[in-house]
């Protein structure tokens, strides 16, 4: 009987910790992370600017696709039921899978085609229901990217555009692109892939027809192939535009598009004040206001092909 008083006084003691550690998951926001394989870096750097510490203040649970959009239901169901506070999306097939799987958990863009055409906001300025945030998506960039390349080979006459159908919101860039050709001038070739044995189809397509030049997209199964996009477009010594920089940076001609470090960053914004209280139908889609026109003096060299000054000029990096 005399062990009594100690053990009562042992398991108090304990108590107290165990209720901490149990409590200690909830006590922070849990922040759900949807890709296919984009790097995070760019938003863990915006919350980290607005005081947020990761596994002390804010805890990331990160969730890739690795290349298969089929992935992204389970992905997305899979934090659902991890009840995370808010589920952060890059590309539009991740953000729908996330919109399928929830109505109620706030879905903050990070960045996305155009979020109207494939249904996932009402409007830019009211977005309605639980998503939000930014899109790479802004009137005339397609075009731009078209009319950039057509500068920088003035003999273009066909151009071969690289695209997945499958991705809803890439009708919109094919549209863009398709009007800009016409009013330079140029034929377009739709080239259509959905996964990587069709874009060996395509590549192999292209091989025969030889267009002037390529243009293509930041679409995910794309860009989970850029390598070897890269690598057809200097075998078939072929200029290629790209969306991201990071094409130009594996060997790619020249890149036109939003900042996604900048995108990134400012989706923690959206986290930050959705976590203090405001509703996601109550924070407008916010289109990109910083551009990269980035090229690649090596690969033009070995194309034999020289930029003008018109456009290294507005260059924002040139690789050499």
């Amino acid at each position: 009987m005399r062990l009594i008083g100690p053990v009562i006084l042992a398991v108090s003691l304990v108590l107290p910790l165990v209720a901490v550690e149990a409590q200690s998951p909830t006590t922070i926001p849990r922040i759900g992370l949807l890709a296919d394989a984009t790097p995070w870096q760019p938003f863990r750097m915006g919350l980290r600017e607005l005081g947020y510490v990761q596994g002390k203040s804010i805890a990331l649970e990160e969730r890739s696709s690795q290349g298969r959009n089929e992935r992204f239901s389970d992905l997305a169901s899979e934090l659902v039921q991890l009840k995370v506070d808010i589920i952060v999306t890059w590309g539009t097939p991740a953000t729908l899978a996330a919109k399928r799987a929830t109505t109620t958990i706030p879905i903050v863009i990070a960045s996305a085609g155009d979020p109207v055409s494939s249904g996932l906001v009402s409007s830019l300025a009211r977005p309605g229901g639980n998503v939000t945030g930014l899109t790479v998506f802004g009137p005339g960039l397609s075009a731009k990217r078209l009319e950039l390349l057509k500068e920088t080979v003035p003999n273009m006459r066909r151009v071969a555009f690289l695209w997945n159908p499958a991705n809803p919101d890439q009708k919109s860039h094919f549209n863009e692109v398709q009007e800009g050709a016409r009013a330079l001038g140029v034929t377009l070739q739709s080239v259509e892939a959905r996964s990587r044995e069709e874009l060996e189809q395509a590549l192999a397509m292209m091989k025969q027809s030889r267009p002037s030049a390529l243009l293509t997209t930041a679409d995910g199964v794309l860009q989970s192939y850029v390598d070897r996009i890269v690598a057809f477009s200097s075998e078939a010594r072929l200029p290629a535009m790209y969306q991201l920089k990071e094409a130009v940076e594996r060997g790619g001609l020249m890149s036109y598009g939003a900042s996604l470090p900048d995108l990134g960053r400012r989706a923690a914004t959206y986290v930050d004040k959705i976590l203090k209280g405001t509703k996601p139908a109550d924070l407008p889609v916010e289109q990109p206001t910083k551009f990269e026109l980035v090229i690649n003096l090596k690969t033009a060299k070995a194309l034999g092909l020289t930029i003008p000054q018109s456009i290294l000029v507005r260059a924002d990096e040139i690789i050499q």
